[in-house]
């Protein structure tokens, strides 16, 4: 019988106790120790295997597990002998960062209080210490007072002071593991007050892992990789491995021998092209058909294909950045869901407060984050390198499904208007439309400024992601695309060519020109006809007498089609 698959058992010590499904990964163990980095950042996407493994590092490394060599029996580890001397030997302090998600600084620096107050608890033994004077030990019952409102000062040097104390009562150096270490950064980002948490963070991390004599090895995890200059501007010694870097490439997330291992055990051999197209997909390094531990983990118990990893999370900032991007990042977006490849540059360094601004930058946070694949990359003349990336598998696509449709989900009227786009209904269409543009045009508007608010692109493009996901399946969407003598706005092409296609042509009103949206829309159309939109069309098979034009006047929020 294979053993018991557990859903969200993030203990090393409970899986091996209560012998739950696992899938080895001490070798990690050696990989990151025979490296013999200092300080190490290691990057994965959410929900493969970060918190789990740091869990087993500090079941392997920690002297509070001396005596529990029994949880690496029969892994890859306890064959080396070795390794069998290092366990259970060293001060460890593990804390996390998973749980600091306030939406003010003042609240940030209160759960960065808590959790020092409550990592000092775990050390109360160290009171009873002969290596610690009256003044270390009054400095542990002082830190670890919840009545104490410590400053922020002492906040960054809380886990400073306690490598001291670890130090001198063990007579031997401390190894820290950092969970999450991005998890503050990223809501400081979302609820605006990046600039005070990124100076408290550079100053905590500085004193806690640059300049403390103390420590033996540090390794911290997260999603993304925040910018050396914002955090770690004064480390020299720190190695960042990223889902690029060849460290660590089968450490984190499953090969595709360890899946259809898994499979065969369970059952569910026959299954392995279904469970492949829906989580396959990952590359760390140069390893390729790297699975999504979470995904695979509930398909075993399950045992029917769901977006599992999708809907762990509300994927709010993906959501944000996409919704707040240009008009070219959302037809991008367009072109990923469409099944197509995007070439573009990349920034992996993450810096929160340019994610507004820098595009490389938001590809580089979607890449980290799981939801896009590097295909390939090649170096530019000019000293750059491009990267070809595309969505990673299909639950990722359903990710990205659900999330468009939600903008329009709080909208009465978007699935009447589709309908009578779909029908030629012009009058309900401009009913509807207007609707639709009072509700939802500022949700995809960039713009700082009230007179950036009429730009018609940001509702266009909001608005093809909307009939995107409704009418996926029965239409091939196209926006922005070459046909006959110029490029069209939008096209869509059924898939069953018996039925009705659609090209529409977006205008604003030049009211140096025209006198009216009416003769704004006569424009749109002439457009259409005298460009030879058609010709795309017409080339798939697709009669002329079923081809409809319509053109989208736009003045403000106000819409007429014709």
């Amino acid at each position: 019988m294979p053993e018991v698959v557990g859903i969200g058992i993030q203990d090393f010590e409970e899986i091996r106790v209560m012998k739950n499904f696992y899938v080895d990964k001490t070798a990690f163990i050696e990989e990151w120790w025979e490296t013999n980095n200092k300080v190490t950042l290691v990057t994965r996407p959410r929900r493969f295997g970060k918190t789990l493994n740091m869990s087993m590092l500090n079941c392997f490394f920690s002297n509070k597990y001396s005596d529990r060599g029994d949880l690496f029996e029969k892994l890859y580890i306890w064959k080396n002998e070795k390794y069998q001397k290092l366990q259970g030997i060293y001060p460890v302090i593990s804390l996390t960062f998973a749980g600091i998600k306030p939406n003010s600084y003042a609240k940030f620096l209160e759960n960065m209080k808590i959790l020092i107050n409550n990592l000092y608890l775990q050390f109360q033994f160290l009171q009873q210490s002969q290596n610690l004077s009256p003044i270390e030990k009054k400095q542990l019952s002082y830190f670890s007072d919840f009545e104490n409102n410590l400053s922020e000062v002492e906040i960054e040097y809380a886990i400073y002071q306690l490598c001291i104390c670890l130090q001198k009562h063990f007579e031997k150096k401390v190894i820290i593991l950092l969970d999450e270490y991005d998890t503050p950064m990223q809501e400081a980002y979302t609820y605006g007050y990046w600039e005070d948490a990124i100076q408290f963070m550079r100053g905590f991390f500085n004193t806690s892992f640059k300049t403390n004599s103390c420590i033996e090895r540090v390794i911290m995890t997260g999603i993304t990789r925040v910018s050396k200059e914002s955090i770690f501007s004064d480390f020299n010694h720190l190695k960042v491995v990223t889902t690029t870097s060849d460290q660590f490439e089968t450490a984190f997330g499953f090969t595709e021998e360890e899946v259809f291992s898994a499979l065969d055990r369970y059952g569910l051999g026959d299954k392995k092209s279904d469970v492949k197209e829906w989580y396959d997909g990952f590359t760390f390094g140069k390893i390729k058909d790297i699975y999504n531990p979470w995904s695979i983990i509930n398909y075993l118990q399950e045992k029917k294909l769901a977006a599992y990893w999708a809907n762990t999370s509300s994927n709010s900032l993906a959501s944000t950045l996409i919704q707040k991007g240009s008009p070219d990042l959302k037809q991008q977006m367009e072109q990923l869901l469409n099944g197509e490849e995007l070439e573009t540059g990349l920034d992996e360094q993450i810096v929160f407060n340019q994610l507004d601004n820098s595009e490389e930058a938001v590809w580089g946070l979607l890449v980290a984050s799981g939801y896009l694949k590097i295909v390939s990359t090649w170096q530019e003349k000019e000293g750059g390198t491009t990267y070809l990336l595309r969505l990673t598998n299909h639950e990722v696509y359903l990710m990205f499904k659900h999330m468009i449709k939600g903008w329009f989900q709080s909208n009465r009227f978007n699935n009447t208007f589709i309908k009578a786009l779909l029908q030629g209904d012009i009058k309900a269409m401009n009913v509807y439309i207007n609707q639709i543009a009072k509700e939802t045009f500022s949700s995809f508007d960039t713009g700082k400024k009230a007179s950036e608010f009429v730009q018609p692109e940001r509702f266009y493009h909001g608005f093809v992601l909307g009939l995107l996901v409704e009418l996926r399946g029965r239409y091939e969407i196209k926006s922005n695309r070459e046909s006959g003598f110029g490029r069209y706005d939008v096209a869509l092409i059924p898939i069953d060519t018996k039925g009705p296609a659609i090209v529409i042509e977006f205008k604003v009103i030049d009211a140096d020109e025209e006198k009216s949206l009416e003769e704004t829309v006569q424009n749109a159309l002439k457009q259409i006809v005298q460009r030879d939109y058609d010709a795309e069309l017409i080339a798939r098979g697709i009669a002329g007498d079923k081809i409809r034009h319509y053109g989208f006047a736009f003045r403000g929020k106000e819409v007429l089609i014709g």
